[in-house]
């Protein structure tokens, strides 16, 4: 799909939105610093606030010349007389490009954030357990290659995009809000993260059953949550303005869905453990929340409002059967359930394209299927493979000590509570 021509009052209205998306960032961080344990909390935080800065530095330096912009110098194959745009083909460090209120600048602008966004997802995943330092070089990998290489294909003109175009799949792949380039992206290396990691010491008993690691303070999850929201109402609208060719006045509907959304799947999680446990759990209300912000990033600005509270609903239900899985089934230590969250249900809401929205038409489906199973058969093990090569040359897990001291105290030199003995023994009860 070519740029949208903005006029100065939609381009400032964008510019505007784009503003508020780090809150989604911060919200995230919030989050996964209350699911984790107290003695790492102040590492979460400093590590969510250095791959944010890592990230957007690589980007900018080496990540936005293979992304680069629909319209704009790229580099193609020509496969039975069609071209398929491959990669981007932009000047290192920006050199050249227009850093105005074009289209063009607003889309740079927004990746810096949404980049940022996705690489604090795997933070969760590593909680309690992932060198900062290691943190940090697996982020700029993100930044340089996995990240801008996939969202070429989806945003920058690439062959994702193309589908609809040079095969008639409705509109090619659609992703308005970065179900797939942020959430699903974030997941999967989320996954790589804990596969590389191994689980954190405790967790599981010498007969693979899960041991109940509770999160230290819900409040700053639920918390997070709120910040988190209104994070993702400027990112899905500011998306859908630059990605999705809806206009000023699509915004309202966009934070319509986008609440909705995720005010189903929170209320589908409180219910169903209320259910199951007698009483609502808040970790898993927090996680049904933001499954549900992930689910409607890909649709919102075609969704329905009825159909926005199913897709939230089917999110919800995902997002806790998929935590089950991995833990009990799987024996993944995920401890914020991120690749339930970003990955799941970032993959749901691009079924959502298909199925519930009127975006498209004949053949849509298979254009979302098409970009879920590059996710799955190329993002994956990409992102797998780096992060494995990088942890031959720098592990990146703590040793056992600073596990048990805690990354705060090992890799900070100070706690987040230092007012409050925050060690327990369950390193002595083995």
């Amino acid at each position: 799909m070519p740029l949208p021509s903005l006029s100065q009052s939609s381009a400032t209205l964008c510019f505007v939105l784009i503003l508020l998306v780090p809150l989604a960032g911060a919200g995230l961080a919030l989050v996964n610093s209350g699911l984790g344990r107290s003695r790492s909390a102040a590492h979460m935080m400093m590590a969510s606030l250095c791959v944010i800065g890592v990230t957007a530095v690589v980007y900018v330096a080496i990540g936005f010349s293979w992304q680069g912009v629909a319209g704009r110098p790229a580099h193609t194959l020509m496969i039975a007389g069609r071209p398929w745009n491959c990669i981007g083909a932009e000047r290192f460090f920006l050199r050249g490009f227009p850093l105005d209120l074009s289209a063009e600048s607003l889309i740079v602008l927004l990746q810096i954030f949404s980049l940022g966004l996705a690489a604090v997802i795997p933070l969760s995943a590593g909680s309690d357990r992932w060198r900062l330092g290691a943190a940090c070089a697996s982020s700029a990998l993100l930044a340089a290659f996995i990240y801008p290489l996939f969202a070429h294909w989806v945003w920058g003109g690439g062959w994702l995009a193309q589908l609809g175009v040079n095969c008639g799949l409705g509109r090619g792949f659609v992703d308005g809000g970065g179900a797939s380039t942020v959430q699903a992206v974030g997941g999967l290396s989320a996954l790589s993260i804990t596969w590389i990691l191994g689980s954190r010491q405790g967790k599981f008993s010498t007969e693979g059953i899960p041991a109940a690691i509770p999160g230290h303070n819900a409040v700053l999850a639920l918390m997070g949550c709120l910040i988190a929201w209104v994070g993702w109402l400027a990112l899905n609208s500011a998306g859908a303005l630059l990605f999705a060719g809806a206009g000023p006045s699509s915004v309202v509907l966009i934070a319509l869905n986008t609440t909705l959304s995720a005010i189903g799947s929170g209320l589908t999680a409180a219910v169903v453990t209320r259910v199951r446990f007698g009483r609502p759990d808040a970790s898993l209300t927090v996680n049904g929340w933001m499954g549900g912000l992930v689910a409607s990033s890909a649709a919102a600005a075609f969704l329905k409002p009825a159909a926005a509270i199913l897709v939230g609903m089917v999110a919800g239900f995902l997002v806790l059967s998929s935590i089950d899985l991995l833990e009990a089934g799987l024996a993944i230590d995920d401890p914020g359930g991120a690749v339930s969250v970003h990955a799941v249900a970032g993959i749901w809401g691009l079924l959502a394209v298909s199925l519930l929205s009127n975006a498209g038409s004949s053949g849509q489906w298979l254009a979302q299927v098409a970009g879920i199973s590059t996710l799955l058969g190329f993002v994956l093990p990409l992102t797998y493979a780096l992060n494995w090569l990088l942890n031959r040359l720098y592990p990146q897990r703590v040793n056992e000590e600073g596990e048990r001291q805690g990354m705060d105290l090992y890799e900070l030199g100070a706690g987040a509570y230092p007012e409050f003995v925050v060690h327990s023994d369950e390193f002595t009860q083995r």
